[in-house]
């Protein structure tokens, strides 16, 4: 094993991975801003989510999105006062909280998508498709280990 000393993290690969997922969420933030939405990348993630899914379970939305629970209350808090979710308690059990899509939030979503249809293969557009299959099967691979280092 190298020394800690040694490493170069211009060479680390999840030194890389790390870069690009704050220079992509600058992007996407920018593009946000430019097309007049108050939204940001973690309140797209979760609208993403409660399109697929509406009425997910707060705790759920948390994991899902790889948030604490205290960070998730805050961020819904925020949604709910943009009027992009509603949050309501579940009949049976008063600690759980369902969030669902507000009309307002089903709108932000359709003027998002063609911002993000438009803005990830921009992003991509360097790449050949063989490219870009080897790097997700690469991403796959390092993902993978950590999961079974994190075991």
């Amino acid at each position: 094993m190298l020394d800690r000393k040694e490493i170069d993290l211009t060479t680390h690969a999840l030194s890389w991975v790390g870069k690009i997922h704050y220079d992509f969420g600058f992007l996407v933030q920018k593009a946000f801003s430019e097309n007049g939405l108050d939204l940001s990348k973690e309140q797209w993630s979760v609208l993403k989510r409660l399109n697929v899914t509406d009425g997910q379970s707060q705790n759920d939305l948390a994991f899902i999105t790889h948030r604490d629970k205290a960070s998730m209350t805050r961020l819904i808090n925020t949604m709910e006062s943009k009027d992009l979710v509603l949050r309501k308690i579940d009949i049976k059990d008063k600690r759980v909280s369902h969030i669902f899509l507000t009309a307002h939030g089903k709108e932000v979503i359709a003027k998002v998508r063609p911002i993000m249809y438009d803005l990830i293969p921009a992003v991509q557009e360097s790449l050949t498709a063989e490219e870009i299959e080897t790097l997700i099967v690469t991403l796959k691979k390092v993902k993978a280990k950590i999961a079974e280092i994190a075991e």
